[in-house]
Order: structure tokens, then C-alpha cells, then sequence
């Protein structure tokens, strides 16, 4: 079971109002996660791969087969791509059973063959069992499986997830997430999923596609991705509370960059004295000290006064600003801490620090 496409390429433009609708990706088999804020256009690029949106000019082709080609005046209908089509509201058909709601994706196939699909694609999700309820009778996070039964039933080229886990729980949003992985490898899907969730988008994806008001920004291996965002902007959406513009005084080991903190050395290689460059610093790799000669390596220390902390249960979020610098915002650091070696530095009502960032924390960025 599962679609031969390995690849859909999508390079197309759509205007829908006022908006301007052109990502440029390709989706290779494994699971694509378009990851961005509300309103960027992930679902809008969803509904295009399925046929629910026509685009204004460009292509979109599943393997060597067109869907959609503004040169050939050729756009394929929804019902004759075979797409599996999967939303965060279920949108199980109450009167039928689990059974026939999965058969429902299948209508040409002989009753026998409904069938056994039916009882394989249940059993594969773990609710075989399930097969003569109703949807009234069965749970939220069953439910979600069925739907995704359904989708797979017709053996889909490409299957789109639009927030799938959204309205599940925590618990079982991870356990299906799980469960998609699993079938993603096993039945070799290409799979492109829809959500604003950093932490889901790096749990379930293999490839990460940063959108932004109607564009793919950067799209890479979920870990490049998370560690070497392409611009300011990116690490903006990826959850960077530190991101610092400065000047390349220094290209010898690594280099040195003058920011609004002072100069800080880095791991990467530079090129170009006098440049400017934007860096992403990692707020959980920033370390917090009694004095400067707690730190082995003495490079990107700086003493700072606590101005803020909030309390996430598991972890802290610490705001600093560098002595020396101005009161604004351009010379505070954010630094997140785990609660236990917060209490182990005994942090809470001491206001006087020091503050290491090591280089390897720090990404360059080019403007």
C-alpha cells in the first residue's frame, strides 16, 4: 500500500484578495512540515495541491504528472488527484459507522475489497475493534484515526494533514503523532502537514518549510532548520528570543562580531571585515555565573543585572540586560534555565551575575 510518487513540486502564484499567494517547494516523500504564523498560507497551499484552489500561473506536479500547469491552461480536478485530505475537524459521517467511513474512500473498489482496505487500514491504527460504531460512540483521538484511516484508503499520491492533532489532547496528540511516523515509513507516504506548533513541526517532520506571508522562506532537514535559520525573520518564527545585528571587526578563528552587548566571538567562519550580519543566539545555551572566573572559557562573558524572570514550572525564562549598556531593550538577553539548576544557583532575588554565550550558541546570519 502506498502512493509511487515520490516528489510533488509546487511553484505557483495566487493572488486572493489582497494577498499574494507563491510557494516554491518540493515535497519529497517522508513528511514536509509547513510550519509558520496564521494567516502565512499554509492551508491556502494545501488547498491548491488538492484542487481547492486554482492558481493564477505556475505548476504543480506530482511526480512527472501535472496537477496544475498555467502554460497548458490544464488544472486537474480534486476528484480525479489522488489526494488524501485530512483537517483537524474529523468530519466523520455521523450516520455511518466506523466501517463505512473508511470504505467511503474507496467507492470503486469491489465490496470485498472495501472491506478487507477497511479492516487493514483500522487494524494498522489500532481500532479494528471499532469498526460497527459510530462516530458519536468513539473519542476525539479515535476519531482523528478513522479520518486518517479514510484518507489512506485510497491509496493517496500525497496526503495533506491540515492541524491535524490541534483539538486532541497532549497525550494522545503525541501517541499519533507517533503512529503517523510509523505509517509514514511504512507504507512510504509523502506526506505534507500544516501547523503554527514549533515543538510538532520538529516531533513529526522530517523536513521543516518556514512560511511567511505566502512565501517559503527557508525549508532543510528538520535540525538545520532549527539550528541555522537563513535570516532574522526565520529565527524570529522559530522561537529566537535573541537575535542581535552587528559588524564583523575580525575574520581570524572563527571571527568577532560587534553587537549592541559588545563583541562577541564566534565558532563560524567570516568573510569581510566591516559586514553586517545578524546573529541567533540560543537562549538555553546562555549560562549564568557568580563572577567571570566560573567560566573555563573567558571569551563572551559579560556581567549583568536580572530585570525579569518568569516562572514555566520546568524551566525559567531569565531576561538580563549587560552592564554598560543603555536601559533599552537592545542590550538585554533572554536566557532560559532549567528549574533545577535555577535553584541550585539559588538565582531567585539576586540581581548581580555574569553571563557566558558560548560561540557555538551563536548563528551567523547574512542580511
Amino acid at each position: 500500500m502506498g502512493g509511487a510518487v515520490r516528489v510533488i513540486v509546487l511553484a505557483f502564484e495566487a493572488a486572493i484578495g489582497d494577498f499574494e499567494l507563491a510557494p516554491k517547494l518540493e515535497v519529497p516523500s517522508g513528511i514536509t512540515v509547513l510550519f509558520g504564523p496564521s494567516g502565512s498560507g499554509k492551508t491556502l497551499t494545501l488547498e491548491a495541491v488538492a484542487g481547492l484552489l486554482r492558481p493564477d500561473s505556475g505548476q504543480i506536479l506530482a511526480g512527472d504528472t501535472p496537477f496544475f500547469d498555467s502554460s497548458m491552461n490544464l488544472h486537474v480536478p480534486p476528484y480525479e488527484r489522488r489526494i488524501g485530505y485530512l483537517v483537524q475537524e474529523h468530519a466523520l459521517f455521523p450516520h455511518l459507522t466506523v466501517g463505512d467511513n473508511v470504505a467511503y474512500g474507496v467507492p470503486d473498489l469491489p465490496r470485498d475489497a472495501r472491506k478487507e482496505r477497511t479492516r487493514q487500514l483500522l487494524g494498522s491504527l489500532g481500532i479494528g475493534e471499532l469498526v460497527d460504531r459510530r462516530p458519536v460512540e468513539i473519542s476525539g483521538g479515535q476519531a482523528q484515526r478513522v479520518a486518517l484511516a479514510r484518507a489512506l484508503a485510497r491509496e493517496p499520491e500525497v496526503l495533506l494533514l491540515d492541524e491535524p492533532f490541534a483539538a486532541l489532547d497532549a497525550a494522545t496528540a503525541g501517541t499519533l503523532r507517533r503512529e503517523l511516523r510509523r505509517l509514514t515509513q511504512e507504507l512510504n507516504l509523502t506526506v505534507l502537514l500544516v501547523t503554527h506548533d514549533l515543538n510538532e513541526a520538529c516531533q513529526v517532520g522530517d523536513r521543516i518549510a518556514v512560511m511567511d506571508s505566502g512565501r517559503v522562506l527557508q525549508v532543510d532537514a528538520r535540525e538545520e532548520v532549527a539550528r541555522r535559520p537563513h535570516s532574522a525573520r526565520v529565527a524570529a518564527l522559530l522561537g529566537y528570543s535573541n537575535v542581535l545585528r552587528g559588524k564583523i571587526t575580525n575574520v581570524n578563528k572563527g571571527g568577532q562580531v560587534q553587537t549592541s552587548i559588545g563583541l562577541l566571538s564566534v565558532s563560524e567562519l567570516l568573510e569581510l571585515e566591516g559586514t553586517q550580519v545578524d546573529l541567533a543566539i540560543r537562549a538555553d545555551r546562555i549560562v549564568l555565573g557568580r563572577g567571570s572566573s566560573f567560566f573555563e572559557d573567558r571569551s563572551n562573558v559579560f556581567e549583568v543585572k536580572l530585570v525579569e524572570e518568569s516562572d514555566l514550572g520546568v524551566s525559567r525564562i531569565l531576561h538580563v540586560r549587560v552592564c554598560g549598556t543603555d536601559t533599552s531593550r537592545m542590550g538585554h538577553v533572554e536566557i532560559q534555565m532549567a528549574d533545577d539548576r535555577y535553584k541550585q544557583l539559588d538565582v531567585n532575588g539576586r540581581r548581580d551575575w555574569y553571563m557566558h554565550i558560548p560561540s557555538e550558541a551563536i548563528h551567523v546570519m547574512a542580511l
